[in-house]
């Protein structure tokens, strides 16, 4: 129980603390996040406890009363801080003294601030996760709702910021969804990793009175037990995983937000922001800008600089529990409410967009099918070798056994005539060919086209097709309209496989 100083540690010291160091060893701004986990968490010890023999029913049952009365104060905004709580677990276990007397005193029996406040860390968390799964899985569900409904608007896809290929708009899309898929199964694998139970590892060496860790584990739904009360009263590793989950996650938001921010400027002119997603200058009345998306590029880099300092915190730390390790708190709630925000926001900015298709369709050039031109004299190559290896397999068939083997030889399937490295060259000549006489590559006419090579024919003409360009890309993966509605289906199976489990109902 707290010493007349109001500390938890006071007994050993006579003299009082310095109040600048009051102000720079308390956490109880920030902690106090966490009332109502560290309420559950003293309700499943008291019953641990009473199971070991240190507490009777009757006093359970009084500090349990006690505990609701704390957690409604914290509820109902009633609850009121002393000078002297320099944490939440010092400002829960004084007012319960106060409500049910020195009963109180007997809950932190065996147990160490160590243990306790990394228990309600991996509940709060737990719960966050839980949150933010959710958030994250509606993002994506907005993106595929969106690619699945704009499955035919094609546009220019970039590399280098230049004008590459033809591509599907719902392509980009699922390009960004899919990688949220991977922060989806991430979030799950670290939730995994935080729904261990270190209560009833004391300060160190773990627990001498006999408490039963499975019956805290079974009274607080964790899934496992830590192994080592050294390493669970100090380990923060799940911590840095969610902030690590957190930079990727803001990461891949943060490289959609730039080229949305792209597209929607006057030189792209493919999408616009709603009014409800954007701001306005407060000198140029005409302009409108994309603050949304900024501040969702903005904020990974304030996420990654919250995992970079803790890890740089861990780094050089002795064993066991540090002071150093009350920075992870601040961390962890920053991070939440950021994450939290810019999930929300992008899946309003992904719903709400406006796309110009005209302007899309206009930005379609033929030089994006210089790619396709070669590859036309690739099939041509293959085709034309196919028929020669053909006809020279009727001739040998006539001319006897002998030369029956030989025709089945020769009539196998051929590589083409022209391998792509020369098409891709004969592609290039007529680029520059078309930049010389100032026309488009479409325009160049057969006869100078089969200068550069002779597969030219007539159908060539197919290739200036965007359409027929796109539907080329048939392999799972690619941009045909059957590609993208396999990935529309497995992205959808993903979101399927990755539900998440309910949430852990809050102990009594």
């Amino acid at each position: 129980m707290a010493s007349e100083s109001g500390k938890l540690w006071g007994g050993r010291f006579a003299g009082a603390v310095d109040p600048i160091m009051e102000r720079f060893n308390a956490s109880i701004a920030y902690d106090r996040h966490l009332w109502e986990v560290d309420v559950q968490g003293s309700k499943a010890y008291s019953r641990g406890l009473e199971k070991a023999g240190l507490l009777t029913t009757a006093e359970r049952d009084q500090i349990l009363h006690g505990l609701d009365q704390v957690a409604e104060e914290w509820a109902q905004g009633t609850f009121k801080l002393h000078p002297n709580d320099e944490d939440i677990h010092t400002a829960n276990e004084r007012r319960l003294k106060e409500l049910v007397g020195d009963v109180a005193g007997k809950l932190h029996t065996g147990r160490s601030r160590n243990d306790q406040v990394v228990t309600d860390l991996r509940l709060w968390m737990r719960q966050t996760c839980t949150s933010l799964s959710g958030l994250l899985r509606e993002l994506i569900r907005t993106m595929v709702d969106r690619a699945e409904a704009e499955r035919d608007i094609l546009f220019p896809g970039y590399t280098h910021l230049q004008r590459a290929q033809p591509i599907r708009w719902s392509h980009w899309i699922l390009s960004h969804a899919v990688a949220l898929t991977r922060d989806s199964e991430r979030l799950l694998e670290v939730q995994k990793r935080i729904d261990v139970l270190p209560l009833g590892s004391g300060a160190i060496a773990g627990n001498p009175l006999g408490v039963d860790r499975e019956l805290l584990r079974a009274e607080l739904n964790f899934g496992a037990i830590t192994l080592n009360s050294m390493d669970a009263t100090s380990e923060r590793d799940f911590v840095v995983e969610f902030l690590f989950w957190a930079s990727l996650c803001a990461t891949h938001l943060s490289r959609m937000a730039e080229d949305l921010i792209l597209y929607s400027t006057k030189e792209f002119s493919f999408v616009q922001l709603s009014d409800a997603y954007s701001t306005g200058s407060s000198l140029m009345p005409q302009k409108k800008n994309p603050d949304s998306l900024e501040l969702i590029r903005s904020k990974a880099g304030r996420v990654f600089g919250r995992c970079a300092g803790l890890l740089m915190t861990l780094k050089g730390l002795p064993s066991t529990y540090n002071k150093d390790l009350q920075e992870d708190k601040e961390a962890v709630f920053e991070v939440s409410d950021t994450m939290s925000a810019v999930l929300q926001v992008a899946a309003g900015v992904i719903s709400t967009l406006q796309v110009h298709r005209e302007n899309m369709a206009r930005a379609l050039s033929p030089d994006m099918l210089a790619t396709d031109l070669a590859y036309y004299l690739v099939r041509k190559g293959v085709s034309g070798a196919g028929r020669v290896a053909a006809g020279r397999g009727r001739r040998a068939r006539a001319g006897g056994q002998a030369a029956g083997r030989d025709a089945v030889a020769q009539a196998a399937p051929c590589p083409p005539q022209m391998p792509f490295r020369r098409a891709h060259e004969a592609s290039g000549r007529a680029v520059v060919l078309a930049e010389s006489r100032g026309v488009a590559l479409s325009q160049l006419s057969l006869p100078e086209l089969q200068s550069i090579s002779p597969l030219f024919a007539g159908d060539v003409s197919r290739v200036w097709d965007y359409g027929h360009s796109v539907e080329q890309y048939s392999a799972l993966g690619g941009t045909a309209r059957a590609s993208v509605d396999w990935q529309i289906g497995q992205v959808r199976a993903l979101l399927r496989a990755q539900r998440p489990p309910s949430p852990a109902p809050a102990p009594q």
